[in-house]
């Protein structure tokens, strides 16, 4: 089976998270990626632990399979020309150091393309090439200056990032989209160019509603809890036992909710006649709500609800969230066989043709020492 990006080939000067995410995505489809790694010392994420499995990090080992591994000095000149070789010969190029940083060691875009017109080359910074080009590009900083952390927690309360480096990830996708965008102009004219992406544009085009409201109307949003600022419910709701998130977002779903819950009645309320009326009065809208949920629990409901077609769930763990991913036949883990040893979270992107294939572990370091040749020589 050919998979899809089937004969790309990728040079990943990148470490951490958001540029080894889109790696690793352009791995799952096919692509031979070379992670260039120092000497001695590696990605850093190698090093981020606890935990561990089988002694190795696994923030390392969940971002960073299917690709080979090699470690080059970039201030050595003999490792340097390898580089330079690597780079003229490939179709992708993707670092994340600070703007300008490589240009002193001929690896950045202007200098690669004299030698490689149709490179594809992806700029992954924290603020731009512009005016926060000396600013570094953390998940954490990113969240914070870019609003998301205001947006979170409970109302009132301290602001709150997210609990994974939700900003790094979601870079990462934009990266991989810029760059197969790239290589489609590639392969129509000729071309390459650069791709540049940042952790701020990023976390201000993730905040989606927000931002639009924002840029329309000026409204400043601040953290709500697990409320919503414009539907209502959609919000986690009190039970018997435990709290279940219900999404009516519709005045159907509405309506079947409170009658799945003996208050057909409400649907009637003036107060909460349609969701704008329903925002409005959200806290007497909850109260009447989880009076009648009060009766059974929240396993009561979710099969309840469910069954009537009211958007709902119960708050899982990680642990149950995998579960119900099995559960419903999503396959959600990739386990180790074969020459693969560690398990692996399933690429979540499904393709009839062309599906992601899990080849390799990732890499130790320097394993592929000899792969620079070899890949020169295939070339």
């Amino acid at each position: 089976m050919t998979a899809a990006l089937e004969g790309v080939r990728v040079l990943d000067l990148s470490r951490v998270l958001a540029g080894p995410h889109a790696t690793m995505l352009l791995a799952d489809l096919g692509a031979d990626v070379l992670k260039v790694e120092r000497p001695g010392i590696g990605d850093d994420t190698r090093t981020w632990s606890p935990p561990l499995y089988e002694g190795r990090a696994t923030y390392f080992l969940g971002t960073n399979r299917n690709k080979r591994s090699v470690a080059l000095d970039m201030a050595a000149e003999a490792d340097r020309a390898v580089l330079h070789e690597l780079a003229a010969t490939c179709d992708v190029v993707i670092e994340n150091f600070r703007p300008g940083a490589l240009d002193k060691y001929g690896l950045g875009y202007a200098q690669l393309a004299e030698v490689n017109p149709g490179l594809v080359y992806c700029s992954i910074t924290g603020f731009g090439s512009g005016g926060g080009a000396h600013l570094a590009g953390y998940d954490l900083i990113a969240q914070a200056v870019g609003g998301l952390m205001s947006v979170t927690g409970p109302e009132g309360g301290e602001p709150t990032k997210v609990g994974v480096a939700l900003v790094d990830i979601v870079t990462g996708l934009h990266a991989a989209i810029g760059i197969q965008a790239a290589l489609r102009h590639r392969d129509r004219t000729g071309e390459g160019q650069l791709v540049e992406v940042n952790l701020l544009s990023s976390v201000l085009a993730a905040l989606s509603n927000q931002s639009s409201a924002h840029v329309l109307t000026g409204a400043v949003p601040h953290a709500m809890g697990n409320a919503h600022p414009s539907v209502a419910p959609y919000q986690p709701l009190a039970t018997a036992d435990r709290p279940l998130a219900v999404a009516a977002t519709t005045d159907r779903q509405f309506r079947l909710l409170v009658e799945a819950i003996g208050r057909p009645d409400l649907a009637e309320d003036e107060r909460f006649a349609s969701n704008a009326l329903r925002v409005t009065n959200r806290p007497e809208l909850i109260a009447e709500i989880e009076s009648a949920l009060a009766a059974h629990d929240a396993d009561h409901w979710f099969a309840e609800l469910s069954g009537r077609g009211v958007p709902c769930g119960p708050i899982n763990d990680l642990g149950q969230a995998f579960t119900l991913a099995t559960e419903l036949g999503l396959e959600p883990v990739v386990p180790a066989e074969g020459e693969r040893t560690v398990a692996q979270v399933r690429n979540p992107i499904t393709l009839s043709r062309t599906p992601a294939t899990y080849r390799v572990d990732p890499p130790e370091l320097g394993a592929d020492g000899g792969g620079p040749i070899g890949w020169l020589a295939d070339r």
